[in-house]
């Protein structure tokens, strides 16, 4: 064959060679190994349990199955309430935590696509070096030859011999080529675990919220309970003014006279851990504000009516709270992340390819270093094969994927606790309406009682221990039913995180930015509305 045509057929062979190997590596780059996550469906009732219970309306909040409002304390009407819920949100510590650990799993994305991307770095040193190249002559011999020679050539040595001063500048570069995905999956798995920091900081807005709500309405119940007990007191106080005047008269005995004092004392006794549940409540909601504990007594300390129940609750339909749940979002994301991590792992069964690289000068005089003449270069593929590991690798292997089962096995407990709280929920909030109902039904014929045997004592027609009984049951009648009434508001709130809602209309948030360099600051984190959307 001639040579040119041999050349050519060489030339062929190497380009389709080249094609292949090419389309060989493109191949792999799209592969990655271990399995592909799939977003998990999981079995729900059509309804709540509570809602397919029969049950009494009447005159109650009912719950229906329309989708819930985002800016659910709206429901409560309480423009207090709103704004204390408007500043938690921007100055709660604990929030702002939340939002910094989404800062650092971003950056933890950030810091696993820089593997994508080859890696470059410069040094320069200086070294001063004694080869030892005279004792290497001598043992051989050739220095004595050469001073046999002539002078000329034993000055030589003694100049080669001696130490010298290396300076050298270089580059160095390495690029890991992800053939089968390992890197990708570990972008997977950061970017999933980013979203599980969002969720994590989508619940604790969640339960700040509710946390705001209730304390202002324990708040409010406190003070509600406390005006119970004082509008008791003055009732109290009459009745002891009544007998009082009846003893001197000779109409009633000493007796009655202590009786009624005592059950004037039994009541002011009560007020003391009200007053202490009002004043702690107020300190709870500043710290949730960010704020020293008595910085809102000015605002809150005048006495306000507990919010009314709204007619109707929505609460959707059990389907559609996998979607709602911070939990549950959080949930699956690390079940996500768990999926990534096995091909992760299995990736480190596989070679691993990196093309390397340096280029630089070196010389024994510094001046020399600008001469094209000092530079040297390496560069070339290197190949990393794991042949014996003592079993870690495969170990490895099998860990994430218990990792992963484990981590669905929390997504469907996950799934199965928010039904049960909404469902939970769903029945105090329920019952405790009907509690409500029952004791103001009661509340209402013990006024009669005390009423009518009041005016019974007047008349002389009974003795004191009927005035004394229906006045002590009256008054427990009006505490209970006060304490039930914010206890069916804290139920409703309790309903409402259940259902997991309030964290949509604030998904923009500004992350901190820090200097490389320079003293270390305290972050300023800021939630924002969602635009279009009005809190």
């Amino acid at each position: 064959m001639p040579e040119h045509i041999k050349l050519i057929t060489t030339r062929k062979y190497k380009k389709t060679h080249v094609i292949a190997l090419s389309a060989i590596a493109v191949a792999l780059a799209g592969c990655s190994v271990g399995p592909d996550y799939q977003k998990p469906n999981p079995v729900t009732p059509t309804a709540y349990n509570d809602m397919t219970q029969p049950k009494d309306k009447d005159g109650a909040s009912i719950a229906l199955p329309s989708e819930p409002n985002p800016l659910w304390w709206k429901a409560f009407n309480d423009p207090q309430l709103d704004s204390l819920i408007t500043r938690a949100i921007a100055g709660n510590i604990s929030l702002q935590q939340a939002v910094l650990r989404i800062a650092g799993a971003r950056e933890q994305v950030k810091q696993a696509e820089g593997a994508w991307l080859p890696s470059v770095q410069g040094s320069a040193k200086m070294t001063r070096q004694q080869l030892g190249l005279k004792g290497i002559l001598d043992s051989s011999g050739a220095s004595q030859q050469l001073n046999d020679l002539s002078p000329e050539a034993s000055g030589a040595i003694d100049t080669a011999t001696r130490p010298v001063n290396l300076y050298q500048g270089s580059f160095d570069a390495s690029w890991e080529l992800d053939l089968f995905g390992g890197t990708r999956r570990q972008v997977e798995a950061a970017n999933a675990q980013t979203q599980s920091s969002i969720e994590q900081r989508n619940d604790a807005l969640v339960s700040l919220q509710a946390e705001v709500a209730r304390t202002y309405l324990q708040l409010r119940g406190a003070q509600s309970v406390t005006d119970a007990i004082e509008t008791q007191i003055d009732v109290a106080q009459q009745t002891l003014d009544l007998t009082q005047n009846r003893q001197q008269n000779g109409l009633s005995p000493q007796l009655d006279v202590e009786n009624a004092r005592a059950q004037l004392g039994s009541l002011r006794a009560q007020l003391p851990q009200y007053q202490a549940q009002e004043r702690q409540a107020m300190n709870g909601l500043a710290v949730l504000l960010g704020q020293a504990p008595g910085s809102l007594d000015t605002e809150l300390s005048a006495p306000k009516p507990m919010p009314v129940l709204p007619a109707a609750v929505p609460v959707g339909v059990p389907s559609q709270l996998a979607r709602r749940r911070p939990d549950v979002r959080k949930a699956e994301a690390d079940l996500h992340a768990a999926t990534a991590n096995i091909g992760v792992s299995v990736a480190q069964l596989f070679p691993s390819i990196s093309l390397t690289g340096q280029f630089g000068m070196r010389n024994t005089d510094v001046s020399y270093l600008d001469n094209w003449s000092s530079h040297f270069y390496s560069f070339g593929p290197q190949i990393s094969l794991p042949i014996f590991q003592g079993g870690r690798l495969v170990s490895s292997v099998h860990l994430s994927r218990a990792q992963q089962a484990n981590a669905a096995l929390n997504y469907r407990q996950t799934v199965l606790t928010a039904l049960q709280d909404v469902d939970n929920a769903l029945v105090s909030y329920r019952t405790d309406q009907d509690q409500v109902k029952g004791l103001d039904q009661t509340t209402e014929a013990l006024q009669t009682a005390f009423d009518l045997a009041s005016d019974s004592y007047r008349q002389g027609l009974s003795t004191f221990i009927n005035v004394l009984d229906a006045q002590r049951q009256l008054a427990q009648a009006h505490q209970q039913s006060a304490e039930a009434k914010v206890k069916t508001n804290t139920d409703l709130v309790s309903l409402y995180k259940a259902l997991g809602g309030g964290w949509e209309p604030y998904q923009n948030v500004d992350l901190p930015t820090y200097t490389v360099f320079g003293p270390a600051a305290t972050p300023d984190v800021k939630v924002q509305t969602t635009s279009g959307v009005t809190p």
